[in-house]
């Protein structure tokens, strides 16, 4: 009956979406670093270990409030003991353990046996309990016995706990981590030294009866503050024989403190590039809107200046390393990901509805960039994705790839080629844009709506003031490029204006573009 009981509440334990959406609830706020109350949680953590803290070193020498007192043993405490309960709640599902069992002994036509359940899941509860963050939080909780005088010190294991809280301290960590065996070697030659020379100077100064080591215990904190380079010169041998041991520590201390700096600077090195990456990771996620940016191609250079100059910010992901430098080098947050992998998106850590405004494929190859928006759809069906599209052959499979709009290069040069046609001036301008050593550069200008109330016709522009010759004007509601328009020719948002010139010469006509010359 007992076991039936059992068995039945594990099944709806482990079945029942409330109770299952609690416990996540709780894992991500104490445990998911990607949950938005997390780090209130680890602020408030983090104060009440302070102030436990504080406390004990007030009462030391002073009378402190009987009040904070309460607070301290009694209020910290208890809710350190509620986070270890949720953190070992938390850290494994023991239904889950009783209901493997169940369905494997059942599979095997066996009796279930709920010993070999209950037995498991003590085993991974006790894994928990005693990884070392575990056993911190176990010893922080210690002082709620406070009438143990001896319990209070471990009021001090509070502050350990700021390695949980505080990703600096966690990156730290993990920085160090990577050296395990390097800082094991340290550690055991410097045991080794501090043995051995604690021994000698014992050995040459015990008997001494003007030398200050007469115990063990004296020779081996002397050996530890010698090897350490500290000399605090409390303790100092009195022998010829003991003055040369202390040259052999010293000479063996400068070299354990070169070993671990090369430690720590090597170890900080190899992580670097990760630690940045992270830190970008942190910059991208707090942004409340930005553009990505799939590839950094020639296109999207010229699309992310375009952006940037609105003053959007621009996020861009590309597998290529070479093209991420360039990228970084023109002053863009980027990230050497590969915009076809699902795990690119995920370390980003962004929410695609709320953060990004739209996603831009702009690689020079239609496969991947069906690819990039696969990935995409896979993860959001409803951000918008705009793809370049360098054969048109491939259209319908960016369509069926769920991208929103794409653009075909060739579309408009077929429509400005249609146009220009018969005129003579078409050979000169080709003929200086194709020159190598020309300066002259060729661009398109959209026409946004500040541009359309400071200037209502193509006549108002005054292009011709900056040196910049206009070649035509798409308008894109019309879907048609125009060739040398009248000045009548009226300007409409989303148009853009086709001009040609020297590079400083079209970006001063551009800037005179966005500046307010009317008055509404």
């Amino acid at each position: 009956m007992l076991k039936r009981w059992i068995l039945d509440f594990a099944y709806y334990l482990d079945t029942s979406k409330s109770y299952q959406r609690r416990k996540r609830f709780f894992y991500d706020i104490l445990e998911n670093d990607k949950n938005r109350y997390k780090k209130y949680i680890d602020t408030f953590m983090i104060t009440l270990i302070f102030i436990s803290v504080g406390v004990l070193i007030r009462e030391v020498k002073f009378h402190v409030n009987d009040y904070l007192m309460f607070f301290s043993n009694y209020i910290i405490s208890f809710i350190f003991f509620i986070e270890y309960i949720l953190r070992l709640w938390v850290s494994s599902s023991v239904s889950k353990v009783i209901v493997n069992r169940a369905e494997h002994d059942t599979f095997l036509h066996q009796e279930v046996n709920l010993f070999k359940a209950f037995k498991e899941i003590l085993r991974v509860k006790l894994q928990y309990m005693l990884t070392p963050k575990a056993i911190i939080d176990f010893l922080a909780i210690l002082p709620f016995f406070h009438e143990l005088r001896l319990l209070r010190i471990f009021i001090l294991f509070r502050v350990f706990k700021l390695f949980r809280y505080a990703k600096s301290f966690q990156t730290l960590s993990s920085v160090l981590a990577t050296k395990k065996f390097e800082f094991l070697t340290l550690g055991i030659f410097a045991s080794v030294v501090i043995f051995v020379s604690s021994v000698l100077i014992y050995v040459m100064e015990g008997n001494n009866p003007a030398s200050p080591i007469n115990t063990f215990f004296e020779a081996i904190y002397w050996s530890i503050v010698t090897i350490s380079t500290v000399g605090y010169g409390d303790i100092t041998p009195v022998s010829h024989e003991g003055r040369f041991v202390a040259i052999l520590v010293i000479t063996a201390g400068i070299a354990v403190l070169a070993f671990t700096t090369s430690l720590f600077v090597s170890a900080f090195t190899e992580k670097l590039d990760e630690i940045r990456e992270i830190k970008t990771i942190e910059d991208v996620s707090k942004l409340k809107k930005f553009y990505l940016i799939c590839g950094y191609t020639e296109v999207a250079k010229e699309v992310a200046r375009k952006l940037s100059c609105s003053k959007n910010n621009i996020i861009i992901i590309d597998e290529n390393n070479e093209n991420i430098e360039a990228a970084k080098k023109d002053g863009y947050t980027a990230l050497n990901y590969d915009p076809g992998e699902i795990e690119s998106y995920k370390k980003l850590n962004i929410n695609m509805d709320t953060q990004v405004k739209s996603i831009l494929c702009l690689r020079e190859d239609d496969i991947k960039n069906v690819y990039a928006a696969l990935t995409i759809r896979s993860l959001n069906k409803n951000v918008f994705i705009l793809s370049l599209l360098m054969n048109d052959s491939n259209r319908k499979k960016l369509d069926f790839a769920g991208i929103n709009s794409v653009v075909y290069p060739q579309e408009l040069v077929g429509l400005i080629t249609k146009e220009l046609v018969g005129k003579p001036v078409a050979f000169e301008v080709i003929h200086e844009l194709r020159s190598e050593t020309a300066d002259v550069k060729i661009d398109e200008l959209g026409i946004t709506q500040r541009i359309v109330d400071n200037f209502t016709t193509v006549g108002d522009l005054g292009n011709i003031d900056y040196r910049v010759v206009l070649l035509g004007v798409y308008k894109h509601k019309k879907d048609r490029f125009y060739f040398n328009p009248i000045d009548s020719t009226l300007l409409d948002v989303g148009d853009y204006l086709l001009v040609v010139g020297y590079h400083n010469f079209i970006l001063e006509f551009e800037k005179y573009l966005h500046t307010k010359v009317k008055n509404g």
